[in-house]
């Protein structure tokens, strides 16, 4: 299976800390991680992580970050042919930083020069590919653009987030098979924000009659994951250390499942099976066991 990733790629700092210190004050670090970070960079490592061939498509600077977060991606297994370095322009940074507790903060440092371009893409980019999952932190224009290439060259097509404007809501209900969003993101695919589970399912329900295949939506404590003939109910996993990266693990997990003829349910325990090795750890990259999955 032949996979594109469009999204963000970023050098990612975790630093594990007891608790937060107060103002003026300071803190002892006790674990710390620098890895290649970012939504599209942490999705295309878990498409390698399930067996699929992935190609990355996103932006870094010119710098030794960029080239640092490329190489290890490289060594990872996924084509960066198609990343676009940036002349005099920073990498993208992510400062995670997790209290014992669980609680984390998240810093990000993305400038807007990093954002794609609708002209840094074209057809070729997803010739040949079986899926294609597009973040829609992506700038809208592009996210936009990529959404009418793939769903154009035959891929089956994901997305993951929020759509920021109308024209990307549209493309994303025209062209996308697979929608997934969490709890703060179900309005900018809706108009309005389910209170409960049974509100998700409804909002779920509602997508599912505009156009996508399977709808995964995030509720308080749990993820409602719809399709034509069903749904399931998937609890979040308790004694999570960090939420970072749990999100993307289960946008692949549950895309290259159905991509690979699995029914929607399995796909689906699949998906949450696979978020919940990403979150019971410090940091958003992912280290999937696949043989345990479901």
């Amino acid at each position: 299976m032949r996979v594109v990733v469009v999204g963000a790629i970023a050098r990612d700092l975790v630093l594990v800390v007891d608790a937060l210190p107060d103002s003026g004050a300071s803190a002892p670090v006790s674990e710390r991680q620098e890895l290649l970070g970012g939504k599209g960079a942490n999705q295309a490592v878990a498409c390698r992580q399930l067996g699929a061939e992935v190609a990355l498509v996103g932006v870094v600077g010119d710098d030794e970050a960029g080239r640092a977060v490329l190489a290890r991606a490289a060594s990872d297994g996924i084509d960066v042919s198609r990343v676009l370095r940036r002349a005099g322009r920073q990498t993208g940074l992510l400062v995670d930083v997790v209290e014992r507790s669980g609680h984390r903060r998240l810093l990000e440092h993305t400038p807007d020069e990093l954002a794609l371009a609708p002209g840094d893409l074209d057809e070729t980019v997803f010739a040949g590919a079986d899926v294609v999952l597009v973040q829609l932190q992506t700038a809208p224009d592009a996210a936009e653009r990529a959404l009418r290439l793939a769903a154009a060259s035959g891929a089956l097509v994901a997305t993951d987030g929020s759509p920021a404007t109308q024209a990307l809501r549209d493309a994303v209900l025209a062209c996308a098979e697979v929608v997934r969003a969490d709890s703060a993101e179900v309005e900018g695919l809706l108009g309005w924000v389910p209170r409960d589970e049974d509100e998700t399912l409804r909002a779920a329900r509602e997508l599912l009659g505009r156009g996508p295949g399977v709808v995964a939506l995030g509720a308080s404590g749990s993820d409602v994951v719809a399709w034509s003939d069903g749904h399931a109910v998937l609890d979040h996993h308790e004694g999570a250390v960090d939420p970072t990266g749990g999100g993307d693990a289960f946008t692949v997990a549950l895309t290259l499942s159905l991509a690979a003829g699995m029914p929607a349910e399995r796909a689906a325990r699949r998906a949450s099976a696979a978020a919940g090795q990403v979150v019971l750890k410090p940091g958003g990259r992912p280290e999937l066991d696949v043989d345990s999955l479901p």
